[in-house]
């Protein structure tokens, strides 16, 4: 863990990110827009994290990710475009009284010790197993060509990212230590949420 750094945050319920993952986001909210111009000011980065109440000012999820700006089109209006990186997770230890539109925090950010970490091959075919299910009972259209051809992070943390599962469960994917667990959770969360069947109660991508 890194000593508390000073974190400007995008509260945004269903939209994780996970560290070397990218993340498209538009930017309209004028506070947002205010993050960006302050983020780019600095050092390209903001924090994302989950909501846990609605309002103006909801409470937070204790866990976020922080992300990297490496991609920015600004237009004309003021909106952005953006793609984010994901850096590295971060623990909010405190909400700073900030004079900004946007929220701040004091986090710690830890060190990203699953980069180097692989599946077992039983683990690695059975999250693909359950990963072609869940898509066949979707209709969705995947390349699982490309997908064979992932590393295991990327596999991984991929399927969390996107996954259009609620979300208390896409935060229980971020918070999980181990692409292990995470793997296991994941394959869970697929049969639990592809048992729902019929066109009401059908996944839809959030």
């Amino acid at each position: 863990m890194s000593e508390g750094k000073r974190i400007s945050i995008f509260p945004l319920a269903g939209a994780l990110l996970f560290p070397g993952m990218h993340l498209p986001l538009h930017i309209f909210e004028e506070r947002y827009k205010a993050l960006i111009n302050d983020a780019m000011a600095r050092d390209r980065q903001i924090g994302m994290i989950q909501p846990k109440t609605a309002g103006d000012v909801p409470e937070l999820f204790s866990v976020g990710c922080l992300g990297k700006i490496i991609d920015i089109e600004a237009m004309d209006d003021g909106r952005f475009n953006v793609v984010l990186e994901g850096v590295a997770r971060f623990r909010v230890l405190e909400e700073l009284d900030a004079t900004t539109a946007f929220r701040q925090v004091r986090a710690e950010i830890e060190d990203n010790l699953e980069a180097d970490e692989v599946l077992a091959s039983a683990e690695r075919a059975a999250l693909e197993i359950e990963s072609r299910k869940f898509a066949d009972l979707q209709g969705y259209q995947v390349d699982w060509d490309s997908i064979g051809r992932l590393d295991d992070n990327s596999f991984v943390n991929g399927i969390a990212q996107i996954a259009p599962f609620d979300a208390a469960s896409k935060q229980a994917l971020l918070e999980v230590d181990g692409l292990s667990n995470r793997s296991e959770l994941i394959i869970q969360l697929l049969q639990f949420f592809g048992r729902q069947d019929g066109d009401e109660g059908r996944v839809t991508l959030q």
